[in-house]
Formats: structure tokens, C-alpha cells, sequence
């Protein structure tokens, strides 16, 4: 997905301001340049991305030809999804190179990556959130029957996550004491933490954009309408089942909670110091009306189907005029931090 934001991104650049210069990034980690930017695919495509192999994609990328010696950018939009990417890792990179980039820094994208630590930090903020508990593996090797009876006094139906993953990648939803164990074993073959959540009963999904850096402000909140058989919003909801989910811009809620949820928004995005763009996700209970915060997704995808740029769009900002403030908020912010000190000399 990384891939299909990428070309979305270089569609929606004038070309009369830009010029763009695609890096491919190979999951051997090589580096290089394609000849062209990636082409965009539909909707629809980008849906049954999910039906290839995993050695494919569902884009027409050149293959790389260029070497990356010589090469000069002025800003840097990394839409890299998931670990080595919005995790802090490229940022350290490009912050060690002098390059401005788009999004959240070094200390931001780390902690938005790592949902344990996230609600660590909402929690000092007061920000509500569903009952969790944090796993360790080696909780699990060393105390197995401990670990699974933290997890029940959350009540069933859970969710069991990696720590440190997006997409819904290693997520199951745990009806039973039964599917404890195995939702467990699958999550920790991908991160050696989990987050354990209890699950609310009547959930509606909703979606929030943030955009800015010392003074953030939100988009129209928007609702995902989740109808696959996994009963949430499932890697297979969004990627592989093409009726799997939809989207409702804006979300059919009161202003009062609408305003809440907005507020709620930036208060998490200042929580996890970030910059630039963030979706906040939220809970909203359909019975009772609770509202929790879920999580940060610090670079939100902008596919055809992705909801950030979706939200902007419905609060008034297309995505080309959105691209433009992205890169105007991320040179801003290399040039404030180039004029601090490092050293008293």
C-alpha cells in the first residue's frame, strides 16, 4: 500500500511546482530510483490488491534504472506504511541527512508506532480508552497461565495486536477463551510486544484527520461501516474483500460529539508530540454513546480508498491544496529546528 500511496501522491503534484523524484524502496532494503513515478490505480484495484501474491504488486513500477549518487531533493514525503517507515527509523535517517520530510519527527513517529506506549501517553492526558493489558514474550515463555489470565478480566470479545504494526496486520478478535492462545501465538510472529484490548460491544469505527504542527487542526470526522465476517476492520476488510467495508463522509453524528471527537483529535496529536498529518481512530459505543480513542496512524494512507485525504477533502482542503500545506508544514518545521543549537560553540 505504501506503493499505490506513493503514486497517489505523485498524481495529485502540480507539475508546473514540482518535480518529482521517486526512491524505491525494495523489501531486500536496496534503494533506487524508478524512471517515472509509480501509476495510480482505481478504487477498485487497489481493493484487489489484496487477491495477488505477496511477491507482486499491484502497481506498474519500472524497474529501478538510476543510481542514487548525486541525487538532490528538497523535501521528503515518506509514505512508508508499517515498521521502517513510520516507526522513526527513516526519520532519524533524513533528520542525520538535513532533509526536511513530511509528518511526525524522530520521538513522534516512534511512539505512534508503538500503540503500548501511545496509550501510556493518552493515559497521562486523561484520554479515554477500552481496558488493555500490555504482553511481553518473555511474559508469555516464562508465566503463560499469568499472561492468559490478565487477558480474561477483560471480558470477551477482545483483540490481541502487535505493538509495533498497521494495516490490522497480526489483529484477531477473540471471542472465546478457546481462540486466547492461538490470537496470542499469531500476534507475537510479528512483534515481541502485544497490546490486549477489551472490545466494545456495539462499536462504531470513526475517523478523524489531523493536520498542522504547533497548532493542529482537525478535519469533518468520517465513520467506517465495517460488513466483512471478521466483525471489525480486519486487514481482509479493507484490502481483500472489495465489499468488505465502506465509508461514511461525515459521520453521522451530533455536532456535540462530532466537536468532541474533533478536540479529543488534537489532544492526542499533541500528546504524542507529532507534525504534520495524523488519523486518530475512535470507538464510539452505539448503545451507550462512550467515546474512546483507539489509536494514531502517524503517515495515513492516500490511496484512492484511504480516508485521511477523504476527510480533508469533505472539510474543504482537495488533496493537491492538502500535499501542498504537507510540504509547506514540513519545511517550516526543518527550518525552526535549524536554527537551534546543538553545541555551546
Amino acid at each position: 500500500m505504501s506503493i499505490a500511496s506513493a503514486a497517489s501522491i505523485c498524481q495529485n503534484l502540480d507539475p508546473a511546482r514540482y518535480e518529482v523524484v521517486p526512491i524505491f524502496i525494495a523489501k531486500d532494503g536496496r534503494w533506487s530510483l524508478p524512471a517515472e513515478p509509480p501509476k495510480v490505480l482505481s478504487a477498485a484495484e487497489v481493493l484487489r490488491e489484496g487477491e495477488r501474491p505477496a511477491t507482486e504488486t499491484a502497481l506498474q513500477v519500472v524497474e529501478p534504472t538510476r543510481a542514487l549518487s548525486g541525487t538532490t531533493v528538497d523535501v521528503v514525503f515518506p509514505i512508508l506504511h508499517g515498521p521502517y517507515g513510520e516507526d522513526g527509523t527513516v526519520q532519524g535517517l533524513l533528520e542525520l541527512a538535513g532533509v526536511p520530510y513530511v509528518g511526525a519527527g524522530v520521538l513522534g513517529s516512534a511512539v505512534g508506532m508503538d500503540k503500548a506506549v501511545m496509550k501510556s501517553l493518552f493515559a497521562e492526558r486523561g484520554l479515554p480508552m477500552v481496558r488493555h493489558v500490555t504482553v511481553y514474550a518473555r511474559d508469555w515463555r516464562d508465566d503463560r497461565a499469568g499472561v492468559l489470565a490478565r487477558c480474561q478480566t477483560l471480558g470477551y470479545p477482545l483483540f490481541v495486536k502487535p505493538a509495533n504494526l498497521g494495516s490490522s496486520v497480526g489483529i484477531s478478535k477473540v471471542r472465546d477463551a478457546a481462540g486466547l492462545t492461538p490470537a496470542i501465538e499469531t500476534a507475537f510472529t510479528f512483534d515481541r510486544k502485544l497490546v490486549i484490548e477489551a472490545g466494545v460491544a456495539a462499536a462504531r469505527e470513526i475517523e478523524c484527520a489531523v493536520l498542522g504542527n504547533d497548532d493542529p487542526v482537525a478535519s469533518i470526522p468520517g465513520e467506517i461501516i465495517v460488513t466483512h465476517p471478521d466483525g471489525f476492520y480486519s486487514y481482509d476488510a479493507k484490502y481483500v474483500d472489495a465489499s468488505g467495508s465502506s465509508w461514511r463522509i461525515p459521520a453521522d453524528l451530533t455536532p456535540a460529539v462530532a466537536g468532541r471527537i474533533q478536540a479529543m483529535s488534537v489532544e492526542a496529536f499533541k500528546a504524542l508530540e507529532l507534525s504534520g498529518l495524523a488519523r486518530v481512530d475512535f470507538f464510539v459505543d452505539r448503545d451507550s454513546g462512550e467515546l474512546f480513542l483507539n489509536e494514531v496512524n502517524t503517515l495515513p494512507g492516500f490511496t484512492a480508498i484511504s480516508m485521511y485525504p477523504k476527510m480533508w477533502d469533505a472539510s474543504g482542503l482537495p488533496m493537491p491544496a492538502l500535499i501542498d500545506r504537507l510540504i509547506v508544514l514540513a519545511i517550516e518545521r526543518h527550518e525552526e529546528r535549524q536554527r537551534l543549537r546543538t553545541s555551546v560553540t
